[in-house]
């Protein structure tokens, strides 16, 4: 048998999503038959020693840090992943390029705007594969979501809507942690739009502009470090945005922290001339899909929005395992969206979707931002 091509892994955070990437590494080899190639956890770097060797013993990296450059310039690490604070990417990801490395970065790129054009900049010279990790699109409902979208089943896209819905900030409580800090990236436009707008133009296509309302629940939160000591919140906990097309298609999305009862609850509606589906994240097992070529008849006919049963059902070599019509939770699509991910870097194509996505994204959040202090729409494409 043919020794597989080994590719040594280098994390820069392992705090919840750190942790959620090294476990795809580990368990790439159960979803995908016969893989070709093989993960090494080689480095982890945290903030604080302690924190550093629990994530060596946790997960069985090599080495641990609190350096960053000691796992950007180690040789032995081929993929460098960027699960940091957001305010943290920008240096990272030109690091990262400098040192050759190829790149896996969670959502968002960076920040903000100015600090995403600074990565594009440097990304003109840079020759590495590289991935931003939008893995809601890596469910089979989405996937296929996307391809009854291709293949043209809506027909023209009339209207849509779309939210992500958390209650994760609804304690006035909760400290000032660094996502609910604006100076270090944070808010729901950062945190949690840009999965869902991702997603959209993922089946729709990118939107022209965006008219922008946001709100603080609570101008004031406890310190991280003295919860006896209240400190201003600058970031915002709930996001309603309108998009608008130039042909004239409209579309709404809501991102919020801030709705009680709420989970995990990404959801869409998307109504074409021919056709609607719908997803909803906390039922992942189905797409709901309405045709209007089935036949209306008496007592309701055939027409009606239909569930196709996706659950595991993807595509060979994965999909096996475990078996298909075993439900799917949320790290399934973490796994395959690092598969999609691996898989170009060992067949040497660029994976979906790259460093542009995460800097085209970052574009309609600043616009998004600059409609909220301007009070109307703010054309994307102009920024």
């Amino acid at each position: 048998m043919a020794e597989k091509k080994q590719y040594g892994i280098g994390i820069l955070g392992f705090g919840f999503i750190g942790k959620v990437h090294a476990y795809a590494h580990t368990v790439l080899p159960y979803f995908y038959d016969s893989l070709p190639f093989r993960s090494r956890l080689v480095g982890v770097c945290t903030s604080r020693p302690e924190t550093a060797q629990q994530a060596k013993e946790e997960a069985d990296f090599d080495f641990c840090t609190t350096n960053p450059e000691e796992v950007l310039r180690c040789d032995d690490v081929d993929v460098v992943h960027i699960c940091t604070p957001n305010s943290l990417h920008r240096d990272e990801l030109l690091s990262a390029m400098d040192a050759g490395k190829h790149i896996y970065c969670d959502k968002p790129l960076t920040a903000d705007l100015a600090e995403a054009e600074e990565v594009m900049e440097a990304a003109e010279d840079y020759e590495g594969t590289h991935q931003m990790t939008f893995h809601n699109r890596f469910f089979p409902a989405t996937m296929k979501a996307r391809r009854l979208a291709e293949d043209g089943f809506l027909g023209d896209v009339a209207c849509f809507r779309a939210s992500y819905l958390h209650s994760g900030s609804i304690d006035p409580d909760k400290p000032l942690e660094w996502k609910l800090d604006g100076d270090m990236g944070g808010g729901v436009l950062n945190d949690l739009a840009t999965h869902i707008i991702d997603l959209l133009q993922h089946l729709v296509g990118r939107f022209d502009s965006v008219f922008s309302s946001t709100r603080i629940l609570y101008p004031e939160r406890p310190a991280i470090d003295d919860p006896n000591r209240s400190v201003p919140v600058n970031a915002e906990d709930h996001a309603c945005l309108t998009f608008r097309n130039d042909d004239g298609l409209t579309g709404t999305v809501e991102a919020t922290k801030i709705a009680t009862g709420m989970q995990d609850e990404l959801r869409f509606e998307i109504h074409g001339t021919e056709g609607a589906m719908r997803f909803n994240l906390m039922s992942p097992d189905w797409l709901e899909v309405y045709d209007r070529d089935d036949a209306e008849g008496e007592l309701g006919g055939e027409r009606g929005f239909k569930r196709l049963e996706c659950v595991q059902r993807y595509p060979s070599p994965g999909g096996s395992w475990p078996a298909s019509k075993a439900s799917i939770g949320w790290l399934r699509a973490h796994v395959a969206c690092l598969y999609n991910f691996m898989s170009a870097l060992h067949e040497d194509r660029k994976p979906e979707p790259g460093l542009e996505t995460g800097y085209q994204i970052q574009r309609v959040v600043e616009a998004a931002k600059r409609s909220e202090r301007n009070g109307g729409f703010v054309r994307i494409g102009s920024l």
